[in-house]
């Protein structure tokens, strides 16, 4: 059974799982979807068409679903999912998508948003992706799975972040970022490689190595970039995170420049 606490509202039309918690002063709008064993700590204010995946917990004073921050917003019918498992820590915002973008705004399971973390409208967010205190995405950034962003740290609109990939705290993201890429700095460039993201992830040392090669032959050596992918794709052809690499950089229509090395 539901556990409601009376001083929560709770809008008609609103939908509760199974085993809920619903702490006090809880606002809930008549869209929302509450899916089982979700926990609403206090002060929590959810609205808009939101569903929030099961198992998820979110603390006091978050701000889910509510209406984007863009000023093209006037008021069209548009959606925020979020999966299950999630940890949506204290003074959270995370808005709904837009028309103008891809009407949704998707966060998958088991993500960790620290405090005061923000996530735009239309952003697509992956599995296991961490937040850190005030880390905020801009609107249409895409995060692959098990990528981690540093505290303070700030992706510009459209980016798009590679799985597994590292960014550091405090640093500025304005250009896409390759899968375990590692990036920093207040204009954040490329570093390397998240080694303790490929060891946790199951890398052996003998790939690492030959990862890093690769990284050395696609962003060091003399030649044109084209030149180095073509190289690095046929000498690394059996690497099968090296060629994710290269097909993310190669993937569709980008919206920002690559991040690579200063010099």
């Amino acid at each position: 059974m539901s556990k409601i606490h009376a001083t929560a509202i709770i809008e008609k039309g609103a939908k509760i799982g199974k085993d809920v918690e619903i702490g006090p002063y809880c606002v809930i709008g008549k869209q929302v979807v509450l899916g089982d064993r979700v926990k609403l700590i206090s002060h929590v204010c959810v609205d808009g068409d939101t569903k929030i995946g099961e198992d998820s917990v979110v603390f006091p004073f978050a701000s889910i679903g509510h209406i984007p921050q863009d000023l093209k917003y006037h008021g069209e019918k548009t959606k925020l999912e979020i999966g299950k498992r999630n940890r949506i820590r204290e003074h959270v915002t995370i808005n709904p998508g837009t028309v103008t973008g891809s009407v949704v705004t998707k966060i998958g399971d088991d993500c960790l948003f620290m405090v005061g973390a923000h996530v735009a409208h239309d952003c697509v967010v992956g599995n296991h992706v961490i937040l850190a205190n005030n880390a905020t995405l801009a609107g249409h950034v895409e995060v692959g799975d098990g990528a981690i962003l540093g505290g303070l740290s700030a992706v510009h609109q459209f980016v798009k972040i590679g799985r597994g990939a590292m960014i550091g705290g405090m640093s500025g993201v304005e250009a896409d970022v390759i899968p375990y890429g590692l990036v920093m700095g207040e204009r954040a460039s490329l570093h390397g490689f998240n080694l303790v993201g490929l060891q946790r992830g199951g890398v052996s040392k003998a790939l690492t190595k030959e990862i890093l090669l690769g990284f050395k032959d696609l962003f060091d050596k003399d030649g044109t970039f084209e030149e180095k992918k073509a190289k690095v794709r046929k000498e690394y052809s059996k690497n099968k995170l090296m060629i994710e690499i290269l097909d993310f950089i190669d993937a569709g229509e980008r919206h920002r420049a690559l991040c690579i090395p200063k010099g």
